[in-house]
Protein backbone atom coordinates (compact mmCIF):
# COMPACT_ATOMS: atom_id res chain seq x y z
CA UNK A 1 0.00 0.00 0.00
CA UNK A 2 2.87 2.51 1.26
CA UNK A 3 4.87 1.55 -1.86
CA UNK A 4 1.88 2.22 -4.17
CA UNK A 5 0.93 5.11 -2.45
CA UNK A 6 5.11 6.80 -2.94
CA UNK A 7 4.87 5.38 -6.74
CA UNK A 8 1.63 7.47 -7.20
CA UNK A 9 3.59 10.58 -5.72
CA UNK A 10 6.78 10.11 -7.45
CA UNK A 11 4.54 9.78 -10.81
CA UNK A 12 2.56 13.31 -10.08
CA UNK A 13 5.53 14.68 -9.01
CA UNK A 14 7.23 13.56 -12.57
CA UNK A 15 4.12 14.82 -14.69
CA UNK A 16 4.41 18.07 -12.95
CA UNK A 17 7.94 18.73 -13.04
CA UNK A 18 7.59 17.77 -16.96
CA UNK A 19 4.79 20.10 -17.32
CA UNK A 20 4.77 24.26 -17.97
CA UNK A 21 3.05 24.53 -14.24
CA UNK A 22 6.35 23.99 -12.38
CA UNK A 23 8.22 27.24 -14.11
CA UNK A 24 5.36 28.75 -13.84
CA UNK A 25 4.89 28.54 -10.57
CA UNK A 26 8.65 29.46 -9.92
CA UNK A 27 8.28 32.88 -11.35
CA UNK A 28 4.95 33.30 -9.37
CA UNK A 29 7.17 33.29 -6.17
CA UNK A 30 10.15 35.16 -8.06
CA UNK A 31 7.84 37.56 -8.87
CA UNK A 32 5.82 37.96 -5.80
CA UNK A 33 9.34 38.64 -4.43
CA UNK A 34 10.72 40.66 -6.51
CA UNK A 35 8.12 43.09 -5.98
CA UNK A 36 9.09 43.35 -2.23
CA UNK A 37 12.50 43.60 -3.32
CA UNK A 38 12.31 46.23 -5.72
CA UNK A 39 9.64 48.41 -3.39
CA UNK A 40 12.60 47.92 -0.49
CA UNK A 41 15.71 48.74 -2.21
CA UNK A 42 14.03 52.05 -3.42
CA UNK A 43 12.62 52.85 -0.26
CA UNK A 44 15.96 51.89 1.34
CA UNK A 45 17.92 54.45 -0.42
CA UNK A 46 15.45 57.32 -1.06
CA UNK A 47 12.70 57.59 1.35
CA UNK A 48 14.30 59.45 3.71
CA UNK A 49 18.34 60.14 2.74
CA UNK A 50 20.33 60.61 5.07
CA UNK A 51 23.79 62.34 5.25
CA UNK A 52 27.04 60.54 6.45
CA UNK A 53 29.64 62.89 5.47
CA UNK A 54 29.53 65.62 3.18
CA UNK A 55 33.29 66.75 1.81
CA UNK A 56 32.66 70.83 2.05
CA UNK A 57 35.74 73.34 1.40
CA UNK A 58 36.90 76.13 4.01
CA UNK A 59 38.51 79.13 2.93
CA UNK A 60 38.92 82.78 4.20
CA UNK A 61 39.90 84.10 7.23
CA UNK A 62 37.83 83.87 11.11
CA UNK A 63 36.52 81.10 13.37
CA UNK A 64 35.10 77.83 11.33
CA UNK A 65 35.31 75.23 14.34
CA UNK A 66 31.88 76.45 15.72
CA UNK A 67 29.87 76.75 12.38
CA UNK A 68 31.35 73.29 11.49
CA UNK A 69 30.50 72.18 14.75
CA UNK A 70 26.48 73.86 14.33
CA UNK A 71 26.42 72.66 11.27
CA UNK A 72 27.15 68.71 11.90
CA UNK A 73 25.05 69.08 14.53
CA UNK A 74 22.05 70.22 12.33
CA UNK A 75 22.84 67.36 9.97
CA UNK A 76 23.71 64.69 12.19
CA UNK A 77 26.36 63.48 10.20
CA UNK A 78 29.97 64.66 9.95
CA UNK A 79 31.39 67.31 7.48
CA UNK A 80 34.58 66.13 5.58
CA UNK A 81 36.22 69.87 6.12
CA UNK A 82 39.33 70.78 3.76
CA UNK A 83 41.12 73.82 4.04
CA UNK A 84 42.44 76.19 0.65
CA UNK A 85 44.16 78.95 0.93
CA UNK A 86 42.40 80.64 -2.08
CA UNK A 87 38.61 80.76 -2.46
CA UNK A 88 39.92 79.63 -6.57
CA UNK A 89 41.26 76.42 -5.86
CA UNK A 90 38.27 75.66 -3.53
CA UNK A 91 35.88 76.80 -6.39
CA UNK A 92 38.42 74.53 -8.73
CA UNK A 93 37.47 71.43 -6.60
CA UNK A 94 34.16 71.90 -6.39
CA UNK A 95 34.32 72.22 -10.25
CA UNK A 96 35.78 68.17 -9.89
CA UNK A 97 33.28 67.55 -8.04
CA UNK A 98 35.43 66.65 -4.84
CA UNK A 99 33.53 69.17 -2.89
CA UNK A 100 30.43 69.46 -2.62
CA UNK A 101 30.25 73.12 -0.80
CA UNK A 102 32.46 75.79 0.26
CA UNK A 103 32.51 77.67 3.92
CA UNK A 104 33.88 81.08 3.28
CA UNK A 105 34.93 82.89 6.70
CA UNK A 106 34.48 86.82 5.95
CA UNK A 107 35.54 87.85 9.52
CA UNK A 108 32.33 87.82 11.77
CA UNK A 109 30.20 86.34 9.20
CA UNK A 110 30.31 83.79 6.57
CA UNK A 111 28.86 82.80 3.40
CA UNK A 112 28.19 79.23 2.61
CA UNK A 113 28.52 78.51 -1.23
CA UNK A 114 26.37 75.11 -2.54
CA UNK A 115 26.75 73.60 -5.59
CA UNK A 116 22.76 72.14 -6.52
CA UNK A 117 24.20 70.54 -9.76
CA UNK A 118 26.67 68.66 -7.95
CA UNK A 119 23.79 67.07 -5.74
CA UNK A 120 20.70 68.51 -5.46
CA UNK A 121 19.87 66.48 -2.03
CA UNK A 122 22.61 67.65 -0.82
CA UNK A 123 22.55 71.30 -1.25
CA UNK A 124 19.21 71.41 -0.15
CA UNK A 125 20.41 70.22 3.02
CA UNK A 126 23.09 72.35 3.54
CA UNK A 127 21.04 75.02 2.59
CA UNK A 128 18.64 74.20 5.39
CA UNK A 129 20.86 73.95 7.86
CA UNK A 130 23.00 76.93 7.42
CA UNK A 131 20.57 79.45 8.74
CA UNK A 132 20.28 77.45 11.88
CA UNK A 133 23.88 77.31 12.35
CA UNK A 134 24.37 80.37 11.85
CA UNK A 135 21.75 81.52 14.94
CA UNK A 136 23.75 78.98 17.12
CA UNK A 137 26.74 80.54 16.75
CA UNK A 138 25.58 84.02 16.40
CA UNK A 139 27.79 84.28 13.26
CA UNK A 140 25.38 85.77 10.55
CA UNK A 141 25.79 82.76 7.83
CA UNK A 142 24.40 83.42 4.20
CA UNK A 143 23.53 80.75 1.20
CA UNK A 144 24.03 81.28 -2.67
CA UNK A 145 24.16 78.68 -4.79
CA UNK A 146 27.11 78.74 -7.39
CA UNK A 147 26.02 75.90 -9.59
CA UNK A 148 22.56 75.85 -9.81
CA UNK A 149 20.47 73.04 -11.87
CA UNK A 150 18.88 73.96 -15.03
CA UNK A 151 15.83 75.79 -14.58
CA UNK A 152 13.61 73.02 -16.76
CA UNK A 153 14.83 70.55 -14.08
CA UNK A 154 14.11 72.04 -10.34
CA UNK A 155 14.75 68.93 -8.81
CA UNK A 156 17.83 67.59 -10.97
CA UNK A 157 16.12 64.52 -11.26
CA UNK A 158 15.73 64.33 -15.55
CA UNK A 159 19.66 62.66 -15.79
CA UNK A 160 18.37 60.11 -13.39
CA UNK A 161 15.94 59.00 -15.40
CA UNK A 162 17.92 58.95 -18.72
CA UNK A 163 19.96 56.99 -17.36
CA UNK A 164 16.83 54.69 -16.40
CA UNK A 165 15.77 54.17 -19.85
CA UNK A 166 18.71 53.41 -20.86
CA UNK A 167 19.48 51.05 -18.30
CA UNK A 168 15.71 49.35 -18.82
CA UNK A 169 15.86 49.38 -22.72
CA UNK A 170 18.82 48.13 -23.01
CA UNK A 171 18.52 44.43 -21.27
CA UNK A 172 14.53 44.69 -22.78
CA UNK A 173 16.09 45.03 -26.33
CA UNK A 174 18.32 41.74 -25.45
CA UNK A 175 15.64 40.14 -23.85
CA UNK A 176 13.67 40.66 -27.51
CA UNK A 177 16.22 40.02 -29.39
CA UNK A 178 16.65 36.38 -27.59
CA UNK A 179 12.59 35.76 -27.84
CA UNK A 180 11.94 37.36 -31.68
CA UNK A 181 15.43 36.70 -33.46
CA UNK A 182 16.25 33.64 -31.48
CA UNK A 183 18.45 32.59 -34.52
CA UNK A 184 20.99 35.57 -35.18
CA UNK A 185 24.13 34.14 -34.64
CA UNK A 186 27.10 35.78 -32.01
CA UNK A 187 28.41 38.35 -33.99
CA UNK A 188 25.19 39.04 -35.60
CA UNK A 189 23.52 39.25 -32.16
CA UNK A 190 26.27 42.09 -31.11
CA UNK A 191 25.52 44.17 -33.86
CA UNK A 192 22.17 44.40 -33.70
CA UNK A 193 22.64 45.16 -29.79
CA UNK A 194 25.09 48.14 -30.60
CA UNK A 195 23.25 49.25 -33.45
CA UNK A 196 19.34 49.55 -31.28
CA UNK A 197 21.96 51.32 -28.24
CA UNK A 198 23.16 53.76 -30.80
CA UNK A 199 19.48 54.34 -32.03
CA UNK A 200 17.87 53.86 -28.91
CA UNK A 201 20.38 56.64 -27.08
CA UNK A 202 19.60 58.85 -29.97
CA UNK A 203 15.91 58.54 -29.80
CA UNK A 204 15.91 59.70 -25.90
CA UNK A 205 18.39 62.40 -25.84
CA UNK A 206 16.31 63.95 -29.04
CA UNK A 207 13.45 63.92 -26.95
CA UNK A 208 14.80 64.97 -23.89
CA UNK A 209 16.59 68.24 -25.73
CA UNK A 210 14.89 69.01 -28.82
CA UNK A 211 11.30 67.69 -28.15
CA UNK A 212 10.98 68.44 -24.55
CA UNK A 213 13.77 70.64 -23.83
CA UNK A 214 13.77 69.42 -20.27
CA UNK A 215 17.50 69.41 -20.57
CA UNK A 216 20.41 71.31 -22.55
CA UNK A 217 22.43 68.45 -23.47
CA UNK A 218 25.87 68.09 -24.87
CA UNK A 219 24.62 66.32 -27.71
CA UNK A 220 26.99 63.82 -28.97
CA UNK A 221 28.58 63.20 -25.75
CA UNK A 222 25.00 62.50 -24.26
CA UNK A 223 24.40 60.23 -26.78
CA UNK A 224 27.23 58.15 -26.72
CA UNK A 225 26.96 57.93 -22.70
CA UNK A 226 23.11 56.70 -23.48
CA UNK A 227 24.35 53.86 -26.44
CA UNK A 228 27.24 52.86 -24.11
CA UNK A 229 25.06 52.03 -21.49
CA UNK A 230 22.32 50.64 -23.18
CA UNK A 231 24.74 48.31 -24.98
CA UNK A 232 26.11 47.24 -21.72
CA UNK A 233 23.12 46.57 -19.96
CA UNK A 234 22.04 44.59 -23.39
CA UNK A 235 25.18 42.57 -22.95
CA UNK A 236 25.13 42.41 -19.41
CA UNK A 237 21.92 40.29 -19.84
CA UNK A 238 22.68 38.31 -22.75
CA UNK A 239 26.21 37.07 -20.53
CA UNK A 240 23.60 36.23 -18.30
CA UNK A 241 21.44 34.65 -20.53
CA UNK A 242 24.56 32.18 -21.84
CA UNK A 243 25.49 31.34 -18.23
CA UNK A 244 21.88 30.45 -16.83
CA UNK A 245 19.71 30.09 -19.48
CA UNK A 246 16.17 31.04 -19.29
CA UNK A 247 16.33 32.22 -15.90
CA UNK A 248 19.09 35.22 -16.93
CA UNK A 249 16.00 37.80 -16.00
CA UNK A 250 16.95 37.64 -12.26
CA UNK A 251 20.45 38.34 -11.52
CA UNK A 252 20.47 40.89 -14.76
CA UNK A 253 17.08 42.70 -13.05
CA UNK A 254 18.99 42.62 -9.18
CA UNK A 255 22.05 43.87 -10.48
CA UNK A 256 20.99 46.76 -13.05
CA UNK A 257 17.70 47.45 -11.29
CA UNK A 258 17.39 46.54 -7.66
CA UNK A 259 21.16 47.59 -6.98
CA UNK A 260 22.21 49.26 -9.52
CA UNK A 261 19.74 52.21 -10.14
CA UNK A 262 19.19 53.25 -6.13
CA UNK A 263 22.91 53.23 -6.12
CA UNK A 264 23.65 55.69 -9.14
CA UNK A 265 23.67 58.77 -7.19
CA UNK A 266 21.11 59.93 -9.87
CA UNK A 267 17.91 60.33 -7.26
CA UNK A 268 19.92 60.82 -4.04
CA UNK A 269 23.32 62.02 -3.78
CA UNK A 270 25.78 59.58 -2.98
CA UNK A 271 27.26 61.25 0.82
CA UNK A 272 23.00 60.79 1.35
CA UNK A 273 23.28 56.64 0.55
CA UNK A 274 23.70 54.02 3.16
CA UNK A 275 26.76 53.12 3.08
CA UNK A 276 27.16 49.76 1.11
CA UNK A 277 25.01 51.54 -1.67
CA UNK A 278 27.20 54.90 -1.57
CA UNK A 279 30.39 52.89 -1.94
CA UNK A 280 29.23 50.08 -4.82
CA UNK A 281 26.65 52.34 -7.07
CA UNK A 282 29.87 54.32 -8.59
CA UNK A 283 31.08 50.92 -10.28
CA UNK A 284 27.71 49.13 -11.16
CA UNK A 285 26.70 50.28 -15.08
CA UNK A 286 24.12 52.50 -13.80
CA UNK A 287 26.17 55.12 -11.69
CA UNK A 288 28.70 55.35 -14.21
CA UNK A 289 25.92 55.86 -16.54
CA UNK A 290 24.68 58.47 -14.25
CA UNK A 291 27.90 59.94 -13.27
CA UNK A 292 29.33 60.62 -17.33
CA UNK A 293 26.21 62.02 -17.63
CA UNK A 294 26.04 64.23 -14.97
CA UNK A 295 29.67 65.68 -15.61
CA UNK A 296 28.56 66.04 -19.31
CA UNK A 297 26.02 68.40 -18.91
CA UNK A 298 26.86 70.27 -15.62
CA UNK A 299 30.95 70.31 -15.45
CA UNK A 300 31.79 69.69 -19.25
CA UNK A 301 35.49 71.02 -18.66
CA UNK A 302 35.96 68.25 -15.86
CA UNK A 303 34.81 65.13 -17.08
CA UNK A 304 36.37 61.58 -14.89
CA UNK A 305 37.59 58.75 -17.34
CA UNK A 306 36.37 56.45 -14.38
CA UNK A 307 32.47 55.98 -15.61
CA UNK A 308 33.59 55.23 -19.00
CA UNK A 309 36.03 52.99 -17.82
CA UNK A 310 33.52 50.76 -15.81
CA UNK A 311 30.96 50.81 -18.67
CA UNK A 312 33.45 49.34 -20.91
CA UNK A 313 34.99 46.86 -18.58
CA UNK A 314 31.09 45.75 -17.81
CA UNK A 315 30.54 45.76 -22.19
CA UNK A 316 33.92 44.00 -22.45
CA UNK A 317 33.79 41.12 -19.98
CA UNK A 318 29.95 40.62 -20.81
CA UNK A 319 30.82 40.30 -24.48
CA UNK A 320 33.83 37.94 -24.17
CA UNK A 321 31.80 35.74 -21.81
CA UNK A 322 28.95 35.44 -24.40
CA UNK A 323 31.69 35.03 -27.17
CA UNK A 324 33.55 32.17 -25.61
CA UNK A 325 30.31 30.41 -24.09
CA UNK A 326 28.12 31.09 -26.97
CA UNK A 327 27.78 27.86 -27.75
CA UNK A 328 25.41 27.48 -24.25
CA UNK A 329 23.60 30.80 -25.62
CA UNK A 330 19.62 29.96 -26.57
CA UNK A 331 19.49 30.79 -30.16
CA UNK A 332 21.87 30.93 -33.20
CA UNK A 333 21.94 28.83 -35.78
CA UNK A 334 24.50 26.33 -38.32
CA UNK A 335 26.11 28.40 -40.62
CA UNK A 336 27.74 25.67 -42.07
CA UNK A 337 27.00 24.05 -46.04
CA UNK A 338 24.11 21.61 -46.08
CA UNK A 339 26.63 18.73 -47.32
CA UNK A 340 28.86 18.78 -44.40
CA UNK A 341 25.96 19.14 -42.17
Amino acid sequence: MDHARHRTVREHWTAFRESPFLPAVVLLLILAAAAGLFAGSYCYAMANPAPRHIPVAVTGHGESAHLVQALDAGLDTSLSVRHYAAYASARAAVEEQREFAILVLQGDRAQLDVAAAAGASVSRLLAQAAPIAGQKTGVPLTVRDIKPLQPTDPQGLAIFYISLASVIIGFVGAIQLSVHARALNAGERICFTAAYAVLGGLSICAVVDGLLGVLDLPFRESWAICALTMFTSGMVFTMFNTLVGRWAMIPTWGLMVLIGNPSSGGAVSWPLLPSPLGLIGRWLPPGASVNAQHTAIYFRAHQHVLPFIVLAAWSLVATTIFVVWRHRHPGGRDTAPAHAR
